[in-house]
């Protein structure tokens, strides 16, 4: 049994996601014929997504290594990126208790209407096999990982409630919203771009990829953007003129890809959402539910591939300082492409591509310091389940930990720790101001679609 469940898993988000969508589409009235299009479409967005992601990833990330190699730096921690990540989660020997964990907690927040989210992104569910594996590691608790997960999944369920309504606007597709734990970055991004409206000159200035396309004519075209942006990544490796050249023009065709791709989310979810919605007003009177996905849908949005690609050379750099000072020992490479942060950030500045920019700088040493903090933790976590050998004195970490300051501050508050106590604490105090903030986003929105 435990073997057919993790062959089913081992099949990976575009198998696994499609087929729940499938059952999920059947299931909500849609005839066999659109369930398994939309299906198949929704399969087919996820492969073609990660093609484009994988073909700007090893064009960017051979230079990074190549640029962080010139400084001479002995970076003994590797960035693997998610996919290792996620094979050490599997193989945790409690994973499959997060799937019953996950639903019971969901429904029961239906139930007791909490949250209008129903949450089918099973897939991701490992990201809570991770926190739940992270700290036991540390603990030595199963239950106290237990705990912790499902601490991530309310907050998952409530602030998918939260931004349906901004995601929306962004991607036009009715119905959904995203449940990614990425997205519990939100209240930190929220914070500071609050702060930003008191910066002198920046406060008015909103500028989204359209604007910015108007603003400096062919400069502002994805095709353009990313020709510059992978020559100026290039040079900074060393890179001859060959190099150079072949580089920009790989990030230049991935810029103008996305989009592109992009398009099939909105083919494959929008019938869905549909019969999901008249499924549930049939049922439930009075009550907007809403799909929990995963963040690939919002992928169609520039901004968030321009903001990743400018902060490559950024997270370079701080990369480089931090280590002089002892607090990084991370060489960004897997994730060196971090959309974890720049996809939050579109929701909380609307799309506002300079304040994005600005935010994902400043969060930037947030995640390798964590990624550096927890490396040792991940190194033992991938030998003892077997998925990785890694060799003595080195370790291997992962960048994109999504939303890392809660992750840290789960994984040491739990181990009783007065640092991760205090900033869970302030984490759950942070999450009280931006409920309350996004609420009255919300109701504002409302307002504006009455007129």
């Amino acid at each position: 049994m435990l073997d057919a469940v993790h062959y089913i898993l081992g099949l990976g988000a575009a198998i696994f996601l499609p087929a729940v969508m499938i059952v999920l589409g059947l299931c909500m009235g849609m005839s066999l014929k659109k369930a398994i299009l939309a299906g198949v479409t929704l399969g087919i967005a996820f492969t073609g997504m990660n093609v484009v992601l994988g073909f700007m990833f090893d064009a960017i990330s051979p230079a990074a290594k190549a640029l962080v190699e010139n400084t001479g730096l002995a970076l003994t921690a590797v960035d693997v990126g998610w996919s290792p990540i996620a094979a050490i989660a599997w193989a945790w020997p409690y994973a499959l208790l997060l799937f019953p964990l996950q639903i019971g907690i969901n429904l029961l927040m239906l139930a007791l209407k909490w949250t209008n989210c129903l949450n089918v992104d099973l897939w991701n569910v490992w990201g809570k096999i991770f926190v739940a594996a992270m700290v036991m590691g540390l603990t030595g608790s199963l239950i106290l990982g237990l705990i912790a997960a499902a601490i991530q999944i309310i907050f998952e369920l409530i602030s998918g409630d939260l931004i349906q309504k901004q995601l929306y606007q962004i991607c036009k597709i009715p119905g959904v919203t995203c449940t990614h734990p990425m997205m519990l970055q939100g209240p930190l991004l929220a914070l500071v771009n609050r702060a930003l409206d008191f910066v002198p000159g920046l406060g008015s200035v909103n500028m989204d990829a359209k604007a910015l396309k108007n603003k400096i004519g062919i400069f502002g075209e994805n095709s353009v953007m990313g020709f510059l942006i992978g020559a100026l990544i290039a040079v900074m490796g060393g890179y001859d003129l060959k190099g150079i050249l072949t580089t920009a023009i790989q990030v230049s065709t991935a810029l103008v890809l996305f989009p592109m791709v992009a398009k099939l989310f909105m083919q494959a979810l929008a019938p869905i959402a549909d019969a999901a919605g008249t499924f549930m007003k049939k049922r439930f009177q009075g009550r907007a539910f809403y799909i929990g996905l995963d963040w690939p849908f919002l992928a169609g949005s520039s901004e968030i591939w321009v903001a990743a690609i400018i902060l490559v050379p950024f997270e370079l750099i701080l990369a480089i300082v931090l280590s002089k000072l002892d607090m990084n020992n991370v060489i960004p490479l897997a994730s060196v492409i971090n959309i974890v942060v720049t996809v939050p950030a579109l929701v909380v500045t609307r799309g506002n591509l300079i304040r994005m920019i600005i935010l994902c700088i400043l969060v930037t040493p947030i995640y390798l310091v964590v990624a550096t903090s927890f490396a040792p933790i991940l190194t033992d976590m991938a030998a003892s389940t077997g998925t990785l050998q890694v060799g003595s004195g080195q370790f291997i970490t992962w960048i994109q930990l999504e939303a890392p300051e809660f992750r840290w501050a789960l994984a040491h508050a739990f181990n009783g720790e007065i640092a991760g106590i205090g900033i869970l604490v302030v984490f759950f105090v942070l999450f009280a101001w931006y409920y309350k903030r996004m609420r009255a986003v919300n109701r504002g929105i409302d307002e504006m679609d009455k007129k």
